[in-house]
């Protein structure tokens, strides 16, 4: 039996506009990322948006072997079991995140027969929309401490600072740590840390946003700390929403690639 990457880099890929031809998606409709990756316009859903809607099929309820195996492959298996059947079946997936990548978990993009591929580029940086959602992240977190050491304006209480940096790796000397060190210029000492990337609530807007000023509306409603009197303070009073729903401009458009 080959082994999963053996499987993926022996496979004869399509190019991939004409994977998007056979989905009834135009040119115009594709921004390519090379031969085998492709990003699919905002415009496409308002060309598109007027016709019947077709069934959803939610996998979920998957009981995954210890390592967390066992969601993408099940999903991958039927979408090509459903276009086998002469159905016009597309799966819609999330990204694999480094830090399972790269430890015991290992890759998210299927496994065996049942893959998405270019496997290596899916699970490495892909399109880069994780890191967007990265930057964006603590670009806020920045703005905040920025705001701390401007002389406060917001009244932030900084033992109230909700917001946590981000990576997007495994990274548990991080966790918790202690930041504004080294004297006036480097910021308020305070205690903070850092999640992994995609438990960001900006990779939680990101997903619910129907378009870039959707983007913008939710993302100014993050609460990042709060004052002394109690009250919240938000990714729209620091006006830091614009500057995030820029970084996340390509990020906001789906990815298009193939399964095996």
């Amino acid at each position: 039996m080959r082994s999963d990457i053996e499987i993926a880099q022996g496979a004869k890929m399509k190019p991939i506009m004409e994977v998007a031809e056979s989905l009834g998606l135009a040119a115009d409709d594709i921004e390519l990322y090379g031969k085998y990756k492709g990003k699919v316009s905002l415009q496409t859903w308002e060309r598109l948006k007027d016709k019947p809607s077709g069934k959803l099929v939610l996998v979920t309820a998957i009981t995954p072997t210890p390592a967390g195996e066992g969601k993408t492959t099940n999903t991958v298996g039927l979408g090509m079991a459903r276009n086998r059947l002469g159905k016009k079946a597309i799966i819609a997936l999330r990204e694999p995140s480094l830090g399972p990548s790269f430890g015991i978990k290992g890759g998210a993009a299927g496994g065996g027969y049942a893959q998405v591929v270019p496997m290596e580029d899916i699970n490495l940086h892909f399109t880069g929309d994780i890191h967007a959602v990265t930057a964006a992240h603590n670009l806020l977190a920045a703005m905040v401490d920025n705001s701390l050491h401007q002389g406060n304006p917001l009244g932030i209480d900084p033992r109230q600072v909700v917001l946590r940096r981000v990576m997007d790796l495994n990274e548990r000397a991080l966790r918790n740590i202690v930041i504004g060190l080294g004297g006036k210029a480097d910021g308020i000492p305070r205690e903070s840390g850092f999640d992994i990337s995609v438990a960001s609530e900006v990779m939680a807007i990101l997903c619910l946003a129907t378009d870039l000023m959707d983007f913008k509306r939710r993302a100014a409603q993050m609460v990042v700390a709060y004052r002394y009197d109690g009250t919240p303070v938000t990714a729209g009073d620091l006006k830091a929403a614009g500057s995030m729903t820029l970084l996340m401009k390509d990020a906001i458009k789906p990815n298009l690639v193939q399964t095996l």
